[in-house]
């Protein structure tokens, strides 16, 4: 079966894109701990990080590590907070946000999707976009 996330990148559902390549993407999670929050995802379907290959696995983590320092600038927190969880799509993915203190670790404290508002949600995916030189994506 198809993941909600391969729906995303195939364009079959939508999403708030900030990176993509041929390996890897990087869109707005739906549900985030602040604006900002971004999942990086392998485009193959591989359900559990452990089970990548290594050389994806290296790739995701460049790519997060680029999406972490665009954060970090875009948004002007202290750091950028890295969590890879698993559970709530069967398709591998790391939680990249902006953090200034441990909150954002847990996914409980996460803005439900009717709560967020969509301006500041496309503002924050174009924020990323421009400190990452990715403007031509949406």
């Amino acid at each position: 079966m198809t993941s909600v996330f391969t729906k995303i990148i195939n364009g079959e559902l939508p999403g708030r894109f900030a990176y993509r390549d041929d390996k890897v993407v990087a869109f707005l999670t739906i549900e985030p701990v602040a604006y900002g929050h971004t999942l990086v995802v392998p485009v193959e379907e591989v359900d559990r990080w452990t089970d990548m290959d290594p050389a994806l696995w290296a790739h995701c983590n460049e790519v997060a590590q680029k999406v972490g320092q665009a954060i970090i600038e875009s948004f002007g927190s202290p750091r950028a907070g890295y969590l890879i969880a698993g559970f709530e799509v069967p398709h591998a993915h790391i939680h990249v946000f902006p953090a200034s203190d441990m909150s954002g670790y847990s996914l409980a404290n996460v803005m439900k999707m009717d709560e967020t508002d969509p301006e500041k949600m496309d503002e924050a995916a174009e924020k990323i976009r421009v400190a990452l030189g990715t403007t031509d994506l949406k």
